[in-house]
């Protein structure tokens, strides 16, 4: 049997659970910490609810419950202090992302991992999807020459969810880069095979979504009011984000998020480019297109339809498995969390100055491990909230 702990039970890290005890049956959470008890207990699953006992602390629980590996499913600004504090355990964790919402929490996260037994999984499932490993097992094939450039485009279709739920508390989420594209950033880089080193962003606020209580009673049509969104003077998620990216192997790109989509408007994916074919897919159209340069010739690829994450959710629990019981390394390990983490960061200083920026290197932990075949990977005292998705 797998014991499991949690530590903030959101619906995210609820519908996680699932998937791990789809992957292995023998799992069961053995105790839980989060303020709310009534509401994570509702999201345990049926099976769960007679027998998890909860605690006040991480300490209690890793005493008391004595779990085989752990999962943070905290709201954004405690994943990196939480996971800060498990890391003496040496367990292995399920980290929900973003890893980090600033730079003093990223290289502390870093410093203490670097002399931790934990393996990670951080919870990226775009970079394991089906449409993903699709994409990255062409371009390894030659398929379209050397990669030269990337594009990537989210056109969210339930932005609101940033507006009109505990994600529009800025101090949280610390914008959308942080938020969103930091599961974007994670997949360009995987398909590149490379990591970001430098970005130009732009980032625009309350002209879209704005905060009822700034605006004269009567509003305005052409814009969306939401109450305690705060200002762009005192920090607001955006309406609309991109950045121009750079990879330590030469290869640059752009990358474009839209939060005031709606329906059919949707998208999300990437265009990747060589000189001999350009690649496309998109995860809602659930579609892989290869256009030959040399010949007016299109090939279309679809995965199984239907799958949580795309494919993606289910490939992580069966991966975190593989980690507990020590058959496999994490297919998402946390120095893809902080990579991305660091280049989000880059985004958002360069959004708000103007500039280049550079982007914070690991130094404390080994870089990311970018297989060359995804299909090789085998299948503390604190205030919490749970996420939800």
């Amino acid at each position: 049997m797998i014991r499991l702990g949690l530590i903030g039970l959101g619906q995210r890290l609820a519908h996680m659970v699932t998937c791990f005890q789809a992957s292995d049956p023998s799992l069961r959470v053995v105790g839980v910490v989060d303020p709310d008890r009534a509401g994570a207990l509702s999201r345990l699953p049926e099976s769960e609810r007679s027998s998890v006992r909860f605690f006040d602390t991480l300490e209690e629980l890793l005493r008391e419950a004595r779990p085989d590996a752990l999962a943070i499913g905290t709201r954004c600004n405690l994943h990196a202090p939480v996971a800060t504090a498990a890391a003496s355990s040496g367990l292995p964790l399920f980290l929900e992302k973003p890893v980090a919402i600033s730079l003093s929490q990223a290289r502390a996260l870093e410093h203490t991992f670097a002399r931790s037994r934990s393996q990670v999984v951080v919870s990226f499932p775009l970079r394991v999807s089906h449409l993903c490993r699709m994409a990255k097992t062409r371009i390894e094939a030659g398929e379209i020459g050397r990669l030269e450039h990337v594009l990537g485009v989210n056109y969210v279709p339930y932005g609101n969810v940033y507006f009109d739920s505990w994600y529009r508390d800025y101090q949280i989420t610390q914008g959308l880069f942080l938020q969103k594209a930091t599961h974007d950033f994670d997949y360009l880089s995987c398909l590149a095979g490379a990591p970001i080193v430098r970005v130009a962003a732009m980032a625009q606020q309350g002209r879209v979504f704005r905060d009822r209580s700034q605006e004269p009673a009567e509003g305005d049509d052409s814009r969306a009011y939401f109450e305690n969104i705060g200002r762009p003077e005192t920090g607001m998620n955006e309406d609309a984000s991109s950045a121009l990216l750079e990879f330590a192997n030469g290869i640059h790109g752009v990358y474009t998020q839209i939060f005031y989509s709606k329906h059919e408007a949707q998208a999300r994916g990437a265009t990747l480019s060589g000189l001999r074919g350009t690649l496309r897919f998109d995860w809602y159209q659930n579609e892989l297109r290869l256009h030959s340069h040399a010949e007016a010739k299109t090939l279309v690829d679809h995965p199984p339809e239907g799958l949580n994450h795309f494919g993606g959710d289910g490939v992580l629990a069966d991966n975190f498995i593989d980690v507990i019981r020590g058959r496999a390394p994490s297919a998402s390990p946390l120095s893809a969390g902080l990579q991305s983490v660091y280049a989000c960061l880059a985004a958002r200083e360069s959004a708000a100055t103007g500039r280049f920026v550079t982007v914070q290197p690991l130094t404390d932990l080994a870089p990311a491990p970018l297989p060359s075949h995804p299909h090789a990977v085998p299948s503390p005292n604190l205030t919490l909230a749970g996420a939800p998705v």
